[in-house]
């Protein structure tokens, strides 16, 4: 077990250099559209609040290519201080004589968030002088940014290298949740996946099927399947190497007696049509593109959700940015919560159509993880987390 910050002792008065996910979405003018990942980082950062201690925090916001004002966390700051009055600060710099200065200023018990991190090219390429400085400023190194925990980054890897370690409360949560319902599932276990690419869920499907009994396909990602099957998909993203793919996986679902469970019908439009209007169809012709699923597949994917003990979801079910087709993903949100089972959803859209159906608080884990959920989902380890102390006993 991982070293927690309940496992360190004597933090008044300590600087402690706080990594977390604080990459919230932001719609087209900048505003923050989705708070859950600021929200599940509180309990760490009250806990050390309370001990006193100097709390530093650094994060990242998008793939800026350096300074970019729309990525600046000055927003995430006011947040903050709704949470923590008087307690916050904001430091326009990451590095340097007038962060370390700021640093000694604070009272015991508050709080300095540091601007983007990724402003710097440093950060990404785990450059070790850039970890060395981001060292300087703390007596220890938390980590609590489980989003990026599978990236080797200067302030996810580089710093624990050369600091006291711990992980928060929230990595803990994750890491637990997630694997113990790899390892220990509760049956029917059926998952859910939905987004762009079979390539990229490749592993995760083929680890899966191991262990759960039914895996729903929708989003993108159902349409190579369909494929796989010779069924016809009209002009939906479809490559050849994913359907490859695709027959491999159903191959092997087959061998194991496990279902996977495709759209039977869908809400698509024609691209000869110039007002591009929506229609539920159950068959796609070669003009048609799929842009959601119908409800037809709904239906079927909710009783397979109703028998479950255990439910896994990641990806959307269809183009879930566009109002016209967030149904299937927003009615899929709303069975997942209202069903008994044991349920983590994770993925950006998959989380923001949990909370906007507002039933996230019936939801039993929501991750904060893309990527990482998703190695852990592979059944392999995080390397910013392999660097951490482990816990004495």
């Amino acid at each position: 077990m991982k070293r927690c910050i309940r496992d360190l002792v004597d933090l008044k008065g300590k600087r402690v250099l706080l990594r977390t996910d604080f990459n919230v979405p932001l719609d087209d003018v900048g505003r923050i559209l989705d708070k859950t990942r600021i929200v599940a980082e509180i309990p760490t950062i009250k806990y050390l609040v309370e001990r006193g201690a100097k709390v530093i925090i650094c994060t990242h916001l998008g793939r800026p290519n350096g300074f970019e004002i729309s990525l600046s966390l000055w927003q995430i700051s006011l947040v903050l201080m709704q949470y923590f009055p008087g307690k916050v600060q904001f430091s326009e710099k990451i590095i340097g004589d007038q962060v370390k200065k700021q640093i000694e200023s604070l009272s015991e018990g508050s709080i300095l968030l540091l601007e983007n991190i990724r402003f710097h090219k440093e950060e990404t390429e785990n450059d070790a002088a850039f970890a060395k400085e981001l060292a300087s400023l703390a007596d220890i190194y938390v980590n609590d940014a489980f989003g990026v925990c599978h990236r080797k980054h200067a302030s996810t890897y580089g710093v624990a290298r050369l600091l006291p370690n711990a992980i928060g409360f929230l990595v803990e949560e994750e890491i637990n949740a997630i694997q113990d319902a790899m390892t220990n599932p509760k049956s029917p276990f059926v998952t859910i996946f939905g987004g762009l690419k079979v390539e990229d869920k490749i592993k995760v499907l083929k680890n899966i099927i191991n262990k759960a009994d039914t895996v729903l396909i929708g989003g993108a990602m159902a349409y190579p399947f369909l494929a796989a099957k010779w069924i016809s998909v009209g002009l939906s993203p479809c490559k050849p190497e994913s359907v490859s793919i695709a027959t491999e996986i159903l191959k092997d679902a087959e061998a194991r007696g496990k279902k996977i469970l495709l759209p039977i019908d869908h809400i698509a439009i024609r691209m000869d049509d110039r007002k591009k209007k929506p229609f539920v169809t159950d068959i796609l012709d070669k003009n048609m593109v799929a842009c959601d699923i119908g409800p037809k597949t709904i239906s079927l994917f909710e009783s397979e959700i109703q028998k479950a003990g255990q439910v896994i979801w990641n990806g959307p079910l269809g183009k879930y940015e566009d109002p016209k087709f967030k149904n299937g993903t927003m009615a899929i949100a709303q069975i997942v919560a209202e069903s008994k089972c044991y349920s983590i959803v994770g993925g950006g859209d998959s989380v923001s159509a949990v909370n906007k159906s507002g039933k996230a608080n019936m939801i039993s884990h929501l991750s904060t993880g893309g990527g990482a959920t998703m190695k852990l989902l592979e059944g392999n380890s995080l390397p910013c987390l392999d660097v951490i102390q482990e816990r004495i006993v």
